[in-house]
């Protein structure tokens, strides 16, 4: 929603200045935030089924798109939306 519309208004707006505005959404992931229903069966049998790859994610899922992101490689990249779900939002 808003958080998005933001970074796309940021992408056009600082495009000019040679300044690129990009977001990476997560999933499901393993964190000390979430470890109350890691291991939560009940949970897990209702959420984990609709990932994919029928894991929880965890922060190192997300070093290759920082990292890409964070180097020159990304500079022609703005504007879009990294999803990194597990295939959660594709089921």
């Amino acid at each position: 929603g808003a958080m998005l519309a933001m970074v796309r208004g940021l992408a056009v707006e600082m495009a000019r200045y040679g300044i690129t505005a990009n977001s990476i959404i997560p999933g499901w992931i393993e964190t000390a935030m979430t470890s109350a229903r890691v291991g939560d069966e009940r949970f897990e049998d209702r959420v984990m089924k609709r990932v994919p790859i029928r894991r929880w994610g965890t922060p190192e899922d997300f070093a290759g798109i920082a990292v890409y992101l964070a180097s020159d490689a990304s500079s022609y990249q703005t504007g879009e939306e990294f999803v990194v779900d597990g295939g959660y939002t594709r089921f």
